[in-house]
């Protein structure tokens, strides 16, 4: 059945309004078209939605039941107009981001100069952490995040930016003195390591081989820290391997300071986006910012078209 949607909000305001001459003096509708619209629309939808006496409007069942149905139409169409207004207007005000350390470090740190001169009204507050943000709680409009899975972004909504991938890395005095891992057993057995995160003391490696199998190992990192920055010092003073981000150790590798391990394993990439709220009346601001980020992350190298 097709009918005109104009006609589910003539009926909800003469609803509301009361009648078809209160209506009609706000929508600047004359009151016989109205009534007109509304027979049509019961007529197309064969039934009666409301009861006409000479002193007051009243709903049908059936009446009640269309009504919310015309109410949620109507503010679809409301919401629908104001962001199509928003975005026409010049992005201005304030974005609360937060981002990782190493991220806001490199790729983001890079892009926000950019990002500021071209939308020239617009403020950043960035806060730079690696712990998990309450959007909510802290205020925050858009959380930067890298995750292996989006599991656990329960109601947020997100928006995909790229993928990150990793490398083992470690210097060449400290294989000098340990050997070359051949396999992903030697990690920690034969080989020292360290890592981002742990739990009491212990870290889990989640390996992808070359044919595809996986493989988990438990290694006692010597050297733990929520920092990668921090670990890379460590890596290039031969304390122990250690995964990093590729983009991280690019220039490392390319020169000899560090040296790429088990090449043929890999761990889960991670998957590198913003979390917010909602995208219903989004401010321009924020909008921008998403869209700029969407647009020029993924030029940064920060993922899997890194070419190393």
């Amino acid at each position: 059945m097709k009918y005109d949607l104009n006609d589910m909000y003539y009926f909800a305001e003469v609803v509301e309004r009361g009648g078809f001459a209160a209506a009609g003096r706000a929508l600047g509708v004359p009151k016989s078209r109205l009534s007109r619209r509304i027979a049509d629309l019961e007529a197309q939808l064969g039934v009666r939605l409301l009861q006409r006496t000479t002193r007051r409007l009243s709903l049908t069942d059936a009446g009640e039941t269309f009504l919310r149905h015309a109410q949620t139409a109507r503010e679809a169409a409301q919401n629908a107009q104001a962001e199509m207004e928003q975005t026409q207007r010049e992005p201005s005000g304030t974005v609360r981001v937060s981002c990782p350390v190493t991220l806001a470090q490199g790729a983001v740190g890079k892009l926000l100069p950019a990002f500021l001169r071209t939308y020239a009204k617009v403020r950043i507050e960035m806060l730079v952490t690696n712990r998990t943000i309450n959007l909510i709680e802290e205020g925050i409009d858009v959380a930067l995040r890298v995750r292996a899975n989006l599991n656990d972004s329960g109601s947020l909504v997100v928006k995909r930016l790229g993928m990150t991938r990793q490398r083992l890395v470690a210097s060449p005095e400290l294989l000098a003195v340990h050997g070359v891992p051949q396999t992903p057993q030697d990690l920690g057995s034969k080989l020292p390591t360290m890592s981002l995160t742990s739990a009491d003391g212990n870290s889990t490696l989640q390996l992808v081989g070359p044919e595809g199998e996986h493989v988990t190992i438990h290694h006692q990192a010597r050297y733990v820290a929520d920092d990668l920055v921090t670990l890379k010092y460590a890596v290039l003073d031969g304390i122990g391997a250690c995964w990093m981000p590729a983009a991280m150790v690019r220039d490392e590798v390319a020169n000899g300071d560090l040296v790429e391990l088990l090449t043929d394993w890999s761990i889960p990439e991670g998957i590198l986006h913003a979390a917010f709220v909602s995208r219903r009346n989004m401010a321009p601001a924020q909008r921008a910012f998403l869209d700029f980020m969407g647009e020029n992350l993924p030029l940064q190298r920060i993922g899997q078209n890194d070419g190393t």
